[in-house]
């Protein structure tokens, strides 16, 4: 008797993830086989459910719902609690949250990001970002390696959630990130993915892992040659050819996440303004911050408050962050996602507090008078709380001062780390 409904598509990691926890757990689910993703996910009917249109989701029979994949890949696990998928101990599960949340935020969301950013599926490619994600994610993918030297699974004896959901997470990567040299300076890790996804009982959910010789890399299109046009050649009409979209390339979860339209910006027919942001951009990045000929000096001798306004940026879910440096990567995600507007934009936000009691904070600087023009290109934009700043208000001007020289202190939580966009 099925447990439930999961949708999700054939080559989605975290939805392979899923599904091998059911099955290893003994649980039936059923999967929708005319699923079509990009196109259910985003009807009233599948929306009524589930408002993100993510997927994976899940529908049990008594028609609790749940998105969000590692939720649900829980949730199935502790419907089989002689599994052993959560442990045996509270210190059991609690290290197998530690094990999947660093790998799904440092290496899934890296895998992800690298991916979109050398496909042109989710911003204009960046080089130093590029080599700052992939940074990231070896530092992560070194730390897994070495915890799996001396044992055979991330937590106890038996193979549990956290080797089944990370080993979906590897996989993925041998696809974008891990490449043959790579592999070779992971021979623990790469040895546990392969026990894990070679499991009999999980034959039928992973095919065999592809050897990468070199990690994928952006190529900068062609230039096209203009040719000149037959002087009475007549114009048939023709119809548009749908876009060819691989099966790989359908590991985009997020619906939001689309091709940038090509519409002219609204924001490009505000009235000129005499601040010129890329100029700012300048004196931020060559000028100390404070001091008599400072950047701060330049921005109040030139600022324009018509054309631009100043806003205090929170984010609003501070009790999820654990660790600095992943809070630090999920600025850089935010920045990366934000691309689209960046000749609008100047921002500083900093991670303040300590591990497990840090919040994310800090100030931009943007075009007109109304942050959402200029944020909303970023799918997780509505996850930060937006708040104008008047600079004629001596706490407004001292927050926005401080963020900028990365010394603002919340609530006796000092600036630990932080990053620009410009």
């Amino acid at each position: 008797m099925s447990t439930g409904t999961l949708w999700t598509t054939k080559s989605f990691a975290k939805g392979k993830a899923i599904r091998a926890v059911a099955a290893w757990a003994g649980l039936e689910i059923t999967i929708p086989q005319s699923y079509v993703h990009l196109s259910d996910n985003q009807t009233p009917q599948f929306l009524s459910k589930f408002p993100h249109g993510k997927i994976p989701a899940f529908e049990g029979k008594d028609g609790f719902r749940l998105f969000e994949a590692f939720a649900i890949a829980r949730y199935l696990a502790s419907l089989a609690p002689n599994s052993g998928l959560l442990g045996h101990t509270p210190k059991d599960a609690a290290l197998i949250d530690q094990w999947v949340h660093l790998a799904e935020s440092e290496v899934g969301d890296m895998t992800s990001f690298i991916l979109y950013m050398v496909t042109g599926k989710l911003t204009p490619y960046n080089k130093p970002m590029h080599n700052h994600l992939a940074e990231a994610q070896l530092r992560t993918l070194n730390t897994l390696n070495d915890h799996l030297a001396t044992r055979t699974f991330f937590v106890g004896e038996r193979i549990t959630l956290a080797d089944i959901y990370i080993a979906s997470l590897i996989q993925r990567a041998a696809h974008v990130t891990i490449d043959t040299p790579l592999r070779a300076k992971l021979p623990h890790l790469m040895r546990h993915m392969e026990t894990v996804v070679n499991q009999p009982r999980l034959d039928d959910i992973y095919e065999p892992t592809p050897e990468l010789e070199k990690a994928l890399q952006y190529t900068p299109p062609p230039k096209e040659k203009k040719e000149p046009k037959p002087a009475q050649a007549p114009k048939a009409e023709k119809k548009p050819k749908a876009k060819e979209v691989k099966e790989d390339d359908e590991e985009e979860e997020d619906p939001s996440i689309k091709d940038p339209p090509k519409a002219k910006n609204p924001l490009d027919d505000l009235p000129k303004s005499t601040f010129n942001l890329e100029d700012w951009k300048r004196a931020y990045s060559n000028k100390d911050t404070r001091g008599p000929d400072g950047a701060l000096e330049w921005f109040y001798q030139n600022f324009d408050k018509e054309g631009f306004s100043v806003w205090r940026c929170d984010f609003k879910y501070n009790d999820e962050l654990t660790l600095p440096f992943m809070s630090s990567n999920q600025i850089g995600g935010f920045f990366n996602r934000l691309e689209a507007s960046r000749k609008y934009l100047f921002g500083s936000l900093g991670v303040l507090g300590v591990a497990h009691n840090s919040v994310i904070a800090g100030a931009f600087i943007l075009r007109g008078q109304e942050a959402v023009p200029v944020m909303e290109v970023a799918p997780d934009w509505e996850s930060y709380k937006f708040t104008k700043l008047d600079l004629e208000k001596p706490e407004d001007k001292a927050f926005f001062e401080a963020a900028l020289a990365w010394d603002l202190e919340i609530d006796g939580k000092k600036w630990a780390d932080g990053k620009n966009f410009k």
